[in-house]
């Protein structure tokens, strides 16, 4: 894995992830980009900015309505809105600091984030790494796809097994998976499609036919 980590590494260069204006803005991304393209999901985030609405007490006070119209580039917004009016209630009723609200075991935390509508696996893990600093894999739909063509994974894996197998063949190191993670759908945007691009990649340069090579 960690030679799959270097070659995206040199391919395509440190990409930056994750693209938020501090911690709340952080945890907001990671719950709209749920079922869509970051760009989508980065307009809704824009929005949410430009209104003054990237707090907990604001978009707990923000009206329904203009939330979903704020929102609405990212899709899914009734569902998505729901979620974050009760994440943002949920770090009220901590203190209203997304900081704080994450403090404590990652174990403990992960759950604290899981008892929310809305929030799953995916989203919790993006969560505790990009914002808490928690060394977690995020095992999505972009990994998975790449894992499987390149025979790491059998698919239909649930997404714990999924993650345990990955676990130990990556360090435990906040930075370097959010990299992985970022290097993963970067070449997935470019290469590794639902209807793969495969000329250029450069997987196929190094290749990584079997998983004891990645």
């Amino acid at each position: 894995m960690e030679r799959l980590y270097e070659t995206l590494l040199s391919a395509f260069g440190p990409q930056g992830w994750w693209p938020g204006e501090g911690p709340f803005e952080t945890a907001v991304g990671a719950v709209l980009t749920q079922g869509t393209a970051w760009k989508n999901a980065a307009l809704a985030v824009r929005n949410l900015r430009s209104a003054g609405a990237m707090s907990p007490g604001e978009v707990v006070r923000i009206g329904e309505e203009r939330l979903l119209d704020l929102i609405r580039p990212a899709g899914f917004q009734s569902r998505k809105a729901s979620t974050l009016k009760a994440l943002s209630q949920r770090i009220i009723e901590r203190g209203g600091d997304t900081v704080t609200f994450l403090s404590g075991p990652a174990e403990s935390v992960r759950a604290r984030l899981l008892d929310i509508h809305g929030i799953g696996d995916e989203t919790a893990d993006a969560i505790l790494l990009y914002v808490a600093g928690v060394p977690t894999l995020i095992v999505d739909v972009y990994l998975r796809r790449v894992a499987e063509r390149h025979g790491f994974l059998n698919g239909g894996e649930s997404y714990q097994d999924a993650a345990a197998a990955f676990g130990e063949a990556l360090p435990a190191d906040a930075s370097v998976l959010g990299e992985f993670h970022a290097l993963i759908v970067e070449l997935c945007k470019r290469y590794c499609r639902s209807t793969p691009a495969c000329e250029g990649c450069p997987l196929n340069r190094r290749p990584f036919g079997r998983a004891e090579e990645l």
